[in-house]
């Protein structure tokens, strides 16, 4: 009788861990996928000891298309606020053609929803090369859903044959166009210019 009741003791015993076992795997699966699907998503499951990261590396893939890219020195994550900070960042866009912007600054502060990164600030000493211009300013905003760079304040632009400078400059990725809204002071060197008139397709427009 005791061997029948430690038998059914020890099943009861078998049931609860399999029980468990099977719980901690179905929510291993579901962490696997949510993270497959979109890797910011795995900031929300590290532990609190885990939200400083070294060498930051973050990409986001759509349609099997690689649409931007980016490397950090360190990354620090407030889960409450749904933040991360990014020391020394370079973030890289990709375009359909596979052409790249490139974007660096001393920070970049991420906002992030549940699905995807809201939006982007980078702070200090901000510089963006896009389409063989290179600009230059202490702020610039990445703005996923308008496909735009956002460079608020005082801003430079130089490329070959061409310098200006001006505030609220907007970037449209996808475009390829380039807009300085306000206090535009431009300077040309036609020699220089001209020498790019034949390859005028490859650039940006740029307006005023």
């Amino acid at each position: 009788m005791r061997k029948v009741r430690r038998s059914i003791l020890l099943f009861a015993i078998l049931l609860s861990l399999g029980g468990v076992a099977f719980k901690v795997t179905e929510i291993v699966r579901r962490m696997q996928k949510e993270v497959k699907s979109n890797p910011i998503k795995a900031l929300d499951y590290l532990p609190e000891s885990a939200l400083q990261l070294k060498d930051f590396h973050r990409a986001k893939i759509e349609n099997g298309r690689k649409v931007w890219e980016l490397f950090g020195e360190e990354a620090n994550y407030f889960k409450e606020q749904k933040e991360a900070l990014i020391k020394k960042p370079r973030f890289y866009y990709y375009d359909k053609k596979g052409e790249v912007a490139e974007t660096k600054g001393d920070t970049a502060r991420l906002y992030l929803n549940e699905k995807e990164l809201e939006r982007m600030e980078l702070r200090g000493a901000v510089q963006v090369t896009f389409q063989g211009y290179v600009l230059n300013s202490e702020e610039a905003n990445y703005l996923p859903a308008q496909d735009q760079i956002v460079l608020p304040g005082h801003t430079t632009i130089v490329g070959e044959g061409l310098a200006l400078e001006g505030a609220r400059m907007e970037v449209e990725m996808e475009a390829k166009k380039m807009r300085l809204l306000q206090a535009v002071k431009t300077k040309i060197e036609p020699e220089k210019l001209a020498k790019k008139k034949n390859n005028t397709s490859s650039k940006p427009q740029i307006g005023g």
